[in-house]
């Protein structure tokens, strides 16, 4: 089937662009509550569950005994842009456990932002690993892995304990079979899974609300969306969607976006989880979408309706700063939403 457009882009009167998409909205109890599109579809959700990849860190003790703070914790579920309170974060959490930048298998990145760039360039230093916006995760998988006796050698490998263990954290929140024949490798090198949109949903619904979580599972979902919520900033920096949204919301919404136009949301206050993918990767299509969806679902106060508008209706400025169109949701976004 072909998935419908949801966004569309604006220059002048005239549509320029549209951009397709999925949605699934899911309840604890894994009902479709709302969809748009082909949500059985395998989609390689990314970065965008790495929340759901740190629950191993907290739920074995190795984040309590290593006394990783709500930052820390935040850093280890991030995208981040690479700014320098990213990078020594990372470096913290990995001298908290006796690692080094030299144990990371994450490749080195420039940051996101040129002006962090240039810091870097004006003091002759190069990006590193710790520069990487998937730093703070692998620092915490080398963290469990130093605290719990497992090698920290090769530790992105699919046979790997901790990977083994992602797996299945996976398969027991999201009811989906998690397995070599729909493994990829992530840009960061570790492995990625291509999961129906829908049961990503129903594992971001149990790691809102921890319906069908054991106990221990539950707190370490909940502690992780805390801190989350709780420091933003870390999950990914200025200018970026995750962070502004979470900052808006104040604890009633987590998000986080992974590459190729997915995001991931937990809703508690609904006990809704969330996972969209824009069709062609883009991602001011699928911030459009899932600022939209947020609308849909949420009641919003008039803080939250004027700093959510800003990213549902994206404006278009050319190189001298005049506004010459915008990225928006297609008219009816929320009836198509319903109904489909």
């Amino acid at each position: 089937m072909d998935n419908p457009v949801l966004v569309e882009v604006i220059r002048g009167n005239t549509v320029e662009s549209r951009h397709r998409g999925s949605i699934a909205i899911v309840d604890a109890d894994g009902k479709l509550a709302f969809s748009a599109g082909d949500v059985e579809q395998g989609v390689f959700a990314r970065s965008a569950i790495k929340a759901l990849q740190a629950i191993p860190l907290v739920e074995s003790g190795a984040a309590e005994a290593l006394s990783f703070d709500d930052a820390e914790l935040a850093l280890a579920c991030a995208s981040h842009n690479g700014e320098e309170t990213h990078a020594n974060s990372a470096r913290i959490m990995l001298m908290k456990a006796g690692l080094s930048e030299d144990d990371l298998m994450c490749g080195p990145q420039w940051p996101k932002h040129m002006d962090d760039c240039v810091k870097l360039i004006k003091t002759d230093d190069s990006p590193c690993q710790l520069h990487n916006n998937c730093s703070g995760k692998h620092a915490g998988f080398l963290a469990m892995s130093k605290t719990l006796g497992m090698p920290t050698e090769n530790y992105i490998d699919y046979d790997h304990p901790v990977q083994a263990e992602i797996r299945n954290v996976l398969e027991q929140m999201s009811g989906g079979i998690i397995a070599s024949d729909n493994c990829g490798t992530d840009g960061c090198s570790i492995p990625t899974y291509a999961m129906e949109l829908q049961k990503t949903a129903l594992a971001f619904a149990r790691f809102a609300t921890g319906a069908g979580l054991d106990p221990v599972r539950a707190d370490a979902a909940e502690m992780l969306y805390e801190a989350c919520v709780n420091e933003p900033y870390m999950v990914a920096g200025k200018n970026r969607f995750c962070t502004e949204i979470m900052d808006i919301f104040q604890g009633r919404v987590f998000v986080k976006v992974g590459a190729e136009g997915v995001f991931c949301a937990a809703l508690p206050e609904l006990g809704f989880g969330v996972t969209l993918k824009c069709d062609d990767g883009a991602d001011r299509g699928a911030e459009v979408m899932m600022a939209s969806v947020i609308r849909s679902l949420m009641t919003l106060s008039d803080d939250e309706e004027k700093g959510l508008r800003n990213w549902e209706h994206q404006q278009l400025k050319n190189r001298r700063d005049i506004l010459v169109g915008e990225v928006r949701p297609v008219e009816g976004f929320k009836q198509l939403l319903k109904t489909l």
